[in-house]
């Protein structure tokens, strides 16, 4: 198997890690240790497997339109998820009426331990999210899907 084709399976495989710890930790609603280095892992491959296929693409190797789509959407979905995911502490401040982290520090130890868990499964579900649709394009861009 050539290079381009481990890349894109360790791509899919730690994305699709990352997402279903990232899902179930959303569901259990629990911090997850293991999620973010294994989301960070599969964010950092997506752009390896794209710089990669960039280099082959400039070598001159045909690369079929589809794969290219697939190939390059991930890097799309990754800095979307990431600008989704930069603002869900306002969103989660806003929804209970408070302006900033100074508003939170008024509040009692628990409603602010609330508030925190709240932000951070907001985070984990868009990012377990983000994974799983970059796994299911980099299946369709092996067109194993």
């Amino acid at each position: 198997m050539p290079a381009h084709a481990w890349l894109g399976l360790a791509m899919i495989v730690v994305n699709l890690l990352a997402g279903l710890i990232g899902a179930f930790a959303w569901w259990r609603v629990e911090p997850s240790r293991l999620f973010w280095p294994l989301l960070r892992a599969g964010q950092l491959l997506v752009v390896l497997v794209a710089a990669h296929g960039g280099i082959l693409y400039a070598q001159g190797v045909e690369i079929p339109d589809l794969h290219l789509i697939y190939g390059l959407m991930p890097i799309g979905i990754a800095f979307i998820a990431e600008q989704l995911r930069l603002t869900s502490a306002q969103a989660v401040l806003d929804q209970r009426g408070l302006e900033d982290s100074s508003a939170v520090a008024a509040l009692s130890e628990r409603e602010q331990k609330t508030i925190v868990l709240t932000i951070v499964r907001r985070e984990i579900g868009v990012m377990a999210a983000s994974a799983l649709v970059i796994t299911v394009l980099g299946l369709r861009a092996a067109e194993w899907l």
